[in-house]
Order: structure tokens, then C-alpha cells, then sequence
């Protein structure tokens, strides 16, 4: 990316500048048939956009720009919270104007997960029913700890296995963090012995996947009707029911509306938790929902279990204060990848 920063720059300071004016202005050492080669790469990658064809080509930064350029993580968290410039509120215009006319993923990105998908699918043949669900128990156990741990929940990997196999809970941990992890158990066992129910996402599923992960925890039910704030950001999620339940119709209009299954697991894993619907709960949610659309169609689920903790919710606090999606696409590329070969 850094080779085709000086174009970016350049474009987003001169908007609706042809080939030939870029090439002039960025004033260094590459010829004019790379900077044709970059901005044709900039294109495929939804960077900037193109108005007209050959010599009346011109070029303009695109909408989906802001999703895609890549963001140094460490530079972008060098600032404190208050001295970051960030989008303060949620975007109204971020599903129904800019994510409904983009595809998230790159052809190279796409090829490489559908191999992956493909390995999955011939591993799985050669297994035995009994075989496929040990392992699916075993994902579920991983995907329970790393969940829970995300949220702050303090059990070892060990511990949640006994927890999970024996209910046999840990000491010193409270009785709030084993129900937690029974209650993804639930989540897990409930989309796994009905693999269609979210084939087609509406707002009552999501409640319903809510509810099993809230149970017997003081955790109100339903779209919540107070605001709520979110620890290390300045990003304030929607405070109005209404406009709350709108957001979660359109996320369901948007996924119900694509075909690419990496897609639509993606999306949920950004906007529910983007959206914040619940008073707590919304990223565990988001990822039981996510991996009940992979394996309602069939597709490899996702445990997470080798994600760093902090830098999965860095990439989330990206997407919440720039709606920039890079840094946590990559963690899901990276995630079905480990899962592929790791189980089954």
C-alpha cells in the first residue's frame, strides 16, 4: 500500500485529476506506466473511482474508501481515546449508501478463502458423523473460552473444557463468568442441532440467539431503550429504539441480500456489534450469529480461538470511530484460515 500512497494522497487533495496530472504531481522517480499500473490497482481494490474512459479518465477517492485503506494500528492508538478524530455518532448512511455497493473482499481474498473452503469441504467428507461432531465440540469449547475471555471473562482454556464437559466450575471465578459460558454452549448446541434456522437473518433470530446468551445473567432482554456507552472509545452507538430496530433491518435486508457466504458472516460480525441492540452482549452475539450463517450454509465455523484479545477489539474500535473495516477483515481472513487447519 505504501507504493500507491503518494497517488492517494495526491487524488484526495485533487479530486477528479486524470492520469496524466497525477503523474506530474506526485513528482518522483516512477514512470508513467506505473502510476497508470497503480491507479488500475487502486480501482480493483475500491480505493478511488474513475469518471469517464481513456484520455477523459478522471479520478476521485471512492465512498468505500474509508472501509478499506489500510491503518497502522499501533500509530493509530498512540493517541489517547480524546485525541483521536473519529466519527462521533452512528452512520446512518454506512449500510444503505456505502455497504450495499460494495463487495468486502478483493479477488485475491476471495480466491484464497474459497480454497480454504474447499479444503474444509473434502476434510469433512472422510469423516465419520461421531468424528465431525467431536470436532465440532471441540471448536464450540475453543469459541466458548475466546468469546467469553474477549468480554473479560477470566476462565482458562482448561477450565472452560471442564466447565463445558463435566459442569464442573473453577475456583476463585464468579458464578456469573460460568454461566456465560454455558449460556455459548446453549448458543452452540441450538445452531448446531438446527443448522437452517439462520439462513435467513431477521431481528427476531438475532433476539432470539439474545436471549440463550443472556440467560441467568443480569442482562435485560431485547433492543434496549437506553443509551449506552462503550469503554475506550468516544463512539456512541444509537440511543433511540426505533432508529435501533431500523439499523438491525437493514443489517438483515443486507445479508439477506448477498449470495458470497464470507460476506454475510462478515457483516454481522461488524454490525451487530457496531450497532450495539442490546445493553450487553452484542459482539458475543454477533459472533454466534456470524458462525451460525457459516454453518447454516455449510461453511467452515470460526473459533477465534488464536485472535489476540486486545487487538480484536483495537480493529473493532477501528470500524466503530472510522468505519474502517481493514484491520478486522484481516483478523477474520486470519481466523477461518486457523480454523480450516486446526479442526476437522
Amino acid at each position: 500500500m505504501e507504493k500507491e500512497k503518494d497517488i492517494i494522497d495526491f487524488i484526495k487533495a485533487h479530486p477528479l485529476s486524470s492520469s496524466k496530472e497525477i503523474y506530474d504531481g506526485i513528482n518522483n522517480s516512477i514512470s508513467y506506466a506505473t502510476v497508470k499500473r497503480r491507479l488500475t490497482i487502486l480501482l480493483e481494490k475500491q480505493y478511488i473511482i474513475q469518471q469517464g474512459n481513456a484520455k477523459t479518465s478522471r479520478y476521485s477517492l471512492s465512498p468505500q474508501y474509508s472501509l478499506f485503506y489500510p491503518i497502522d494500528l499501533n500509530q493509530y492508538y498512540s493517541k489517547e481515546v480524546d485525541d483521536r478524530d473519529i466519527l462521533p455518532g452512528y452512520n446512518f448512511s454506512l449500510i444503505p449508501d456505502i455497504l450495499s455497493k460494495v463487495s468486502l473482499f478483493s479477488k485475491e481474498e476471495l480466491d484464497s478463502l474459497n480454497k480454504l473452503q474447499e479444503k474444509f469441504t473434502r476434510n469433512i467428507a472422510q469423516l465419520t458423523p461421531f468424528e465431525y461432531q467431536k470436532e465440532m465440540e471441540r471448536l464450540g469449547i475453543d469459541l466458548s473460552w475466546k468469546s467469553s475471555q474477549i468480554e473479560g471473562n477470566t476462565y482458562s482454556l482448561l477450565e472452560t473444557e471442564r466447565l463445558l464437559k463435566e459442569k464442573e466450575t473453577a475456583s476463585g471465578k464468579t458464578k456469573e463468568e460460568a454461566i456465560m459460558l454455558l449460556n455459548h454452549k446453549d448458543a452452540l448446541d441450538f445452531i448446531t442441532q438446527n443448522p437452517d434456522y439462520l439462513e435467513y437473518l431477521s431481528v427476531s433470530k438475532i433476539e432470539n440467539i439474545h436471549s440463550i446468551l443472556i440467560k441467568e445473567l443480569r442482562v435485560d432482554r431485547n433492543i434496549r431503550t437506553r443509551r449506552v456507552g462503550i469503554t475506550g472509545t468516544n463512539y456512541r452507538p444509537i440511543d433511540n429504539e426505533f432508529q435501533i430496530r431500523e439499523a438491525l433491518e437493514q443489517t438483515c435486508e443486507l445479508v439477506n441480500n448477498r449470495t458470497n457466504i464470507f460476506e454475510k458472516a462478515l457483516f454481522v460480525l461488524m454490525l451487530l456489534s457496531y450497532i450495539q441492540a442490546f445493553n450487553d452482549g452484542n459482539k458475543r452475539v454477533a459472533r454466534i450469529v456470524s458462525n451460525a450463517i457459516l454453518i447454516a450454509n455449510k461453511y467452515c465455523p470460526i473459533s477465534f480461538r488464536s485472535v489476540d484479545s486486545i487487538d480484536y477489539k483495537k480493529a473493532m474500535l477501528l470500524f466503530y470511530e472510522q468505519n474502517n473495516i481493514s484491520a478486522f477483515k484481516q483478523i477474520f481472513i486470519n481466523q477461518f484460515r486457523f480454523a480450516v487447519e486446526t479442526y476437522f
